[in-house]
């Protein structure tokens, strides 16, 4: 991902994500915030997502939640959402992420998820949960 300068709603958002999941960098932190952000779209209706977007509180957030890649986007739109069992969303998250070595994925999801959960409204965070499978729902309700 190219260098862009983080906002400061932005830094607050990944430092908390850093914190809760011991990644040593911002950038880190906001390339695998982006992949979970993705994963998680993708598991979701797009009505879902929007919604979702339209609660976040703040527009650098809301930038981390859209996908800056308008095939993507364009294709995510169309498509129903993914059946995606827990494990392989987590070797996506590995694999596209970048995870570092001393972080497992888990410790990365759950650290987006926290901080995410923390901007959304308790509507918003409850639908979220019923398109979850087990294991990532337990990551999503984890404080």
């Amino acid at each position: 991902m190219a260098a862009k300068s983080i906002g400061p709603v932005e830094q607050a958002f990944l430092e908390k994500v850093m914190q809760r999941s011991n990644i040593p960098d911002i950038y880190d932190a906001r390339d695998i915030t982006i992949v979970v952000f993705r994963a998680l779209r993708d598991l979701i209706s797009t009505e879902a997502s929007e919604r979702t977007e339209a609660a976040l509180s703040d527009d650098q957030i809301t930038k981390l939640w859209k996908d800056d890649n308008p095939i993507v986007a364009a294709l995510s739109r169309l498509r129903p959402p993914l059946n995606v069992d827990t494990e392989t969303f987590l070797r996506r998250i590995k694999q596209e992420g970048g995870v570092p070595k001393n972080v497992t994925p888990e410790a990365a999801v759950i650290a987006v998820f926290s901080t995410v959960r923390e901007e959304l409204p308790p509507e918003r965070v409850k639908e979220i949960a019923g398109f979850l499978p087990d294991g990532l729902k337990v990551m999503w309700e984890q404080i």
